[in-house]
């Protein structure tokens, strides 16, 4: 694959799944916004602990199923081979079926020490119970992902994600508005729900493994790189959660529910507008990465190109939303979240480094290395719940952000590292000069915001729009052809490439 269509694949995935990410930003900041409002800062921060809550049951129930099937699928499918993917796909979806059931009946029958221990509240042992249909519709949803990524259907995965929530939120918000705090367990039940339906339609979709032959030799070869390679990758994952749980336990304790909302407030928004590029990048790049894994100057190649690519997409809106942190708080939720917006920094600043950093690590998931996955992910965990525990009693909820800064600090360097001792892996000149910018760029937009909000709106709007524009010459340099040129060029080939069904 030439330089120019190798970015003009990632254009094309950033811009469908980009894409999607844009209008479930627009849905999510109805439900957060009606939620804010009916809820107020302490029942945001309950929703963000039961969530929480289920989202780690659902990745220790999942087993790594998702980011390992996807691998398979794809590798698989790269053979041609029928009856190999045939295999694949029957392994993933056996296994994580009997990962589902398992998952939610253990997560049913330990609902009263989650009530007691992890939320410190044994009223909501029932509804702790309720959420191990989360779980299991949460698990069964990771593998129909699974399944469409590895087969390529981006237009499918887009959909699917769009859809799903578009349905979450049509039955979810009026449940609010009616029952309010009654209606806030099926409310957060409506996601995993939602998503599990609207996936199920489109994989029922694709070919059929017709009558190909099932060999149990290959299907239990399969299960156990699923759980040899799932079990490091549920493990880091299971790390990155809990940590997350324990942080906003912390915080709970140490600062109240409202302090809680808050910092929910900012996680929320932190996530949300630098996950449209890190969807993207695990839509697309993961499987092409792993079909080039064993070449180590097509893996470096691409690389660099994603790393650029995702620097130049997410600039321009991290830098936004650091600049006008204190309306965009107000506008997705309400006045009473003002103090959110200065952990909104923060994240902003840690969320550069973030997106660095992704790239990265997906070497190590590509080459199929877990241990090493687990270890990076834990020692950067620890290094953000560490200075939590520490900074909070002290500094206040400030804290919870700088230590998210400090997290991604001490994580960019180890993944660099394991980066270029797996396959000798260094930056261009535009990737350093890229991060180099948005970070003096950001700790400026910061610094005189704190003091002089306005002027640093006014800045922030300024280097966002250079950071942008920069990204559309270089995105425009790129990936030209002969035929057709420029910007416009460019524009006109994205469009032509958005898929029209399936694909």
């Amino acid at each position: 694959m030439t330089e120019g269509s190798s970015y003009r694949q990632i254009l094309r995935s950033s811009s469908i799944i980009g894409g999607a990410s844009v209008i479930n930003i627009l849905i999510g900041l109805l439900r957060t916004k009606v939620a804010a409002v009916v809820l107020g800062p302490a029942g945001i921060g309950l929703i963000g602990f039961l969530s929480n809550l289920m989202a780690t049951a659902a990745t220790v129930a999942a087993m790594g199923s998702g980011v390992v099937g996807t691998r398979q699928i794809a590798a698989a499918n790269a053979t041609t081979d029928a009856v190999t993917l045939a295999t694949s796909r029957r392994a993933l979806f056996w296994g994580t079926l009997a990962l589902a059931v398992l998952g939610s009946s253990l997560f049913w029958l330990m609902r009263d020490e989650l009530a007691t221990q992890v939320l410190d509240d044994a009223s909501l042992t029932g509804a702790v119970g309720w959420l191990a249909l989360g779980v299991g519709f949460s698990v069964a949803a990771g593998s129909q992902s699974a399944l469409l990524n590895g087969m390529r259907r981006i237009g499918d995965l887009a959909r699917t994600s769009v859809l799903s929530a578009l349905l979450a939120t049509i039955v979810g918000v009026p449940v609010l508005l009616h029952w309010r705090e009654q209606g806030l367990l099926a409310y957060l039940l409506l996601t995993p729900i939602s998503t599990f339906l609207v996936g199920y339609w489109y994989t029922s979709r694709l070919p059929g493994i017709g009558r190909a032959p099932l060999v149990w030799s290959d299907l239990r070869r399969e299960w156990s790189f699923l759980a040899r390679l799932g079990m490091p990758v549920m493990l880091a994952g299971l790390v990155v959660l809990a940590g997350q749980l324990l942080v906003r336990t912390m915080v709970q304790h140490e600062l109240g529910v409202d302090a809680l909302g808050y910092f929910e407030a900012a996680w929320v928004i932190s996530m949300t507008y630098a996950g449209f590029v890190l969807r993207a990048m695990g839509t697309d790049f993961y499987p092409r990465l792993t079909a080039v894994i064993h070449d180590p100057a097509a893996v470096n190649r691409l690389v660099n190109e994603q790393s650029e690519a995702a620097l130049m997409l997410a600039g321009p809106v991290l830098l936004g939303v650091l600049a006008l942190a204190p309306w965009v708080v107000q506008l997705l939720y309400s006045n009473e979240f003002a103090e959110a917006a200065g952990v909104l920094r923060w994240q902003i600043m840690g969320d550069i480094l973030k997106v660095a950093c992704f790239p990265l690590g997906y070497i190590i998931l590509a080459a199929g290395e877990g241990r090493t996955f687990l270890f990076s992910d834990t020692l950067s965990m620890g290094v953000f719940v560490l200075t939590v525990w520490i900074g909070v009693p002290t500094f206040g909820l400030p804290a919870t952000g700088i230590a998210f800064l400090l997290m991604y600090m001490v994580n960019l360097p180890i993944v660099f590292w394991l980066a270029h001792k797996r396959s000798g892996f260094r930056w261009e000149a535009i990737v350093w000069k890229l991060l180099l910018g948005l970070l003096a760029s950001a700790m400026f937009i910061s610094t005189v915001a704190a003091e002089y909000p306005v002027t640093g709106a006014i800045f922030g709007i300024l280097l966002s729009g250079v950071f942008a524009a920069i990204a559309l010459f270089r995105f425009s340099h790129k990936a030209t052809t002969s035929e057709s040129t420029g910007i416009w060029g460019l524009i006109h080939r994205i469009v032509g490439h958005f898929p029209r069904s399936g694909k």
